[in-house]
Parts: structure tokens; C-alpha cells; sequence
């Protein structure tokens, strides 16, 4: 804890038991309260390996049903454990855990409800192996998304975030994607609703362990990122609200803190 604040990391997991140990051990304990991990219907030892750990919470889906959804299970258990910090750490060990202590002190002394890890501040991405294409394309829709959305994030696209409780209560993120641009449609929920983002540099490692997309699939992102910031565009300009932003929290029904 810091500062009376119970900390959860959530793991979204698929496939992840080449890398899951070392990311597990790294993760502080002396900080962290809980440790959960999603297993999104892998294909190996996943979950048996989590067990064999002691993770705390290990919850199994038994279909693929992809990404987003797996961040969907996360946050809502998360959030009934009474987490006050919650922080989504991928297990393929492409961030490092040692940012944990950071991320949470930012938002426990309520310097910033939401902090991201960059990889594009500094020098990480390409000197930890991002692969040059990915990183062009990050750095293209990373301005396009700026300029749609006002705003001057580093990235849109690191899949190393912590939320405060109260952020992920006021966004509708059970709406959102089961697919990855569901990190996305988080970011514009929570510009939406007036929060600010931290950002710290972080240190990237790819590896052939690491968790990837296609080429078709990047495209495929990549326009559902543009039509993401285009909605967050057209509801600023009170044109029109898309479902996306619907004022009802997504945590809706979720039991009272103790």
C-alpha cells in the first residue's frame, strides 16, 4: 500500500508462460497488495504456471474472446477487490515492473489519476527492438490523434497503464472493443471526461515472446484508432455524442467499497 491505498497489477495473458515468471518475480511485493491475472483461452501452460507462482487471483476464460475483453475482466474484478490503484502489466515482459513504485506514487499523492509508461519518450522503443514500421506508424497516428483530440500525449498505444479507482469508475469501458483499439477508446474516455494523463519513460524489450499483431491487423487498428479520435472530435464539437462517451459509469453495480 501507499498511503492507505490497496494496489492491484492486473496481467492480460495469452500464451504468456515463456515470459510470465520473470515478470511475475519482478513485480515489487513489498508494494503491490494483489496480483491478478486474466488467462484469455491460451493454447499452453498459462495458467497452470500462474498457480504454480501463487498468483492471487487467476481467473481463466475458456474461449479466446480477445484483448479488450480480457482488459474488461481485469478491471472489473479489480475494482471488487476494492483496488484504490490498479495497474495493467503485460506479461510478455515488453515493460519493465520496476515503473510500478512511480506509477503509483503519482496517483497516490494525487499528482495525476492516470500515468502511462512511454516508449516513445527517450530513446526505448527503437534501442528495445520495436520494430522500425510499428514505430513509424505509432509516431503518425500518435500526431494525427493529437490533433483531432487537442491533446499532447507521447503515445496513445503502451499497453503499460495505471488508473486511479475513480477514473475507471466514470468511464463505460464494459462498452467498449473486445479487440486492442479498446486502449484507445479508454484514452478518449478519459480525455472526455477531463482527466489528465502522466506519462514516464519506459524502457521497452522486444523479443520473439513478445505480444504482437499483424500487419493486416495493425491497419486494421490503425483506421479504428482515427475513427475513435473522429468521435471524440465530433462530441467536443456538440455535434453529436457517440455511444462511446454515454455518461453512465461502467463499473455500474459494483459492490460498495468496505
Amino acid at each position: 500500500m501507499i498511503k492507505g491505498k490497496f494496489i492491484t497489477v492486473v496481467l492480460p495473458a495469452y500464451n504468456a508462460s515463456p515470459t510470465l515468471e520473470r515478470t511475475y518475480k519482478e513485480i515489487p511485493g513489498d508494494l503491490v497488495d494483489h496480483v491478478l491475472l486474466v488467462d484469455d483461452g491460451s493454447r499452453d501452460n498459462t495458467v497452470e504456471l500462474a498457480r504454480q507462482l501463487g498468483i492471487d487471483t487467476i481467473i481463466s476464460h475458456a474461449e479466446n474472446h480477445g484483448y479488450g475483453h480480457n482488459q474488461k475482466t481485469c478491471y472489473q474484478k479489480a475494482l471488487e477487490l476494492n483496488s484504490d490503484i490498479i495497474i495493467m502489466l503485460h506479461p510478455d515482459y515488453q515493460y519493465t515492473p520496476a515503473l510500478i513504485p512511480s506509477m503509483c506514487y503519482l496517483i497516490a499523492n494525487d499528482v495525476y489519476p492516470v500515468v502511462f509508461g512511454s516508449r516513445i519518450l527517450g530513446k526505448g522503443a527503437l534501442k528495445g527492438g520495436m520494430p522500425r514500421y510499428k514505430y513509424f506508424f505509432n509516431r503518425v497516428l500518435t500526431l494525427v490523434q493529437n490533433l483531432l483530440m487537442n491533446q499532447k500525449l507521447s503515445e496513445y498505444h503502451t499497453g503499460y497503464r495505471a488508473y486511479s479507482r475513480k477514473v475507471l469508475e466514470s468511464i463505460n469501458f464494459l462498452d467498449n472493443s473486445d479487440d486492442f483499439i479498446f486502449d484507445n477508446e479508454v484514452v478518449a474516455q478519459i480525455f472526455m471526461q477531463q482527466y489528465q494523463i502522466a506519462e514516464i519513460t519506459c524502457p521497452t524489450l522486444y523479443t520473439e515472446e513478445s505480444s504482437s499483431i499483424s500487419f493486416s491487423s495493425s491497419v486494421r487498428y490503425g483506421l479504428g484508432v482515427l475513427g475513435v479520435s473522429l468521435k471524440y472530435l465530433i462530441c467536443k464539437s456538440g455535434i453529436y455524442r457517440p455511444a462511446l462517451f454515454k455518461s453512465s459509469p461502467a463499473s455500474a453495480g459494483t459492490p460498495p467499497r468496505r
